[in-house]
């Protein structure tokens, strides 16, 4: 298949790109850039310039391909109604390329993007074999840069590696290499309309993830209230404390998609997260 990939040089778009190519597929990625056109170039994927908010290039790409997978988001905190504007203009424009195709469009899950899942949901009526996943709010892997690091160095900052309360609420992770053949694998073979759910870990808890931290980083690990969360934590001070366990038994049924990968806390006791 030739799969046009949007966010193909991101973190997890990257490791999507390497797992597609050494699948057999060919590789199409949207790059603002001629720097990510030398990276997918190098990646043995081909470049196509462009942007979310170019609508005709992200129709083009779709228009050339046998199918989408679409990770790109413009991560806006300030502005996250807007990110999510721009992502449903973007389904709606590589949807509106692939309608009557029969081709697939594999769309990532964000929070508040019902509107995005939505019209995604709506084209399988429209012969587009479209589907949704939800990754696991935590992604590791070399060069993560998302919850984890931001919690390594919240800790370097304040001097204690913290949980709240006790520690036992469970947040679900999976590896990039395995969220990456996931997203392969429903670009060949998800069912129209399928929500697929990226876990490996169905919930670590907390208070073991900030005993890793602590250990790696020398330092106490200790307990803090919820009140105190949102002062040592910041903006995670809300999803610290949160028991958000969830299982991929149904998409690894479904896709026979198996997570064979480091779990978080053996990817945490590699020591690359701590290298800097």
């Amino acid at each position: 298949m030739r799969i046009f990939v949007t966010g193909a040089t991101g973190y997890i778009g990257s490791a999507v790109v390497g797992e597609l190519i050494g699948a057999g597929h060919q590789v199409v990625g949207l790059t603002r850039s001629e720097r990510g056109a030398a990276a997918l170039a190098a990646a043995g994927a081909e470049a196509h310039a462009g942007s979310l908010d170019d609508l005709d290039s992200l129709r083009s790409g779709a228009d050339g391909a046998d199918g989408v997978i679409h990770l790109a988001f413009r991560h806006d905190f300030s502005d996250f109604a807007g990110s999510l504007g721009i992502d449903l203009r973007a389904v709606e424009a590589m949807g509106a390329a692939l309608k009557g195709s029969g081709k697939p469009l594999v769309i990532t899950a964000h929070a508040n993007g019902e509107a995005s899942e939505n019209a995604a949901l709506a084209l399988v009526e429209q012969d587009v074999r479209a589907s949704i996943v939800s990754l696991a709010p935590t992604v590791h892997g070399e060069g993560d840069k998302g919850f984890v690091p931001i919690m390594i160095d919240i800790a370097r900052e304040k001097g204690v590696s913290a949980y709240v309360g006790d520690g036992t609420n469970r947040w679900p992770a999976v590896h990039r290499l395995d969220a990456a053949s996931l997203f392969r694998l429903a670009a060949e073979s998800a069912p129209a309309g399928s929500r697929l759910d990226g876990v490996h870990d169905e919930g670590v808890p907390f208070r073991d993830i900030a005993g890793v931290i602590g250990k790696h980083l020398n330092l106490p690990t200790a307990s803090i209230s919820r009140e105190e969360a949102s002062a040592h934590f910041g903006f995670l001070g809300m999803l610290a404390g949160l028991d958000i366990p969830r299982s991929s038994a149904q998409t690894q049924a479904l896709l026979g998609w198996r997570p064979v990968h480091a779990a978080l806390i053996p990817d945490l006791e590699e020591g690359h997260y701590f290298a800097k």
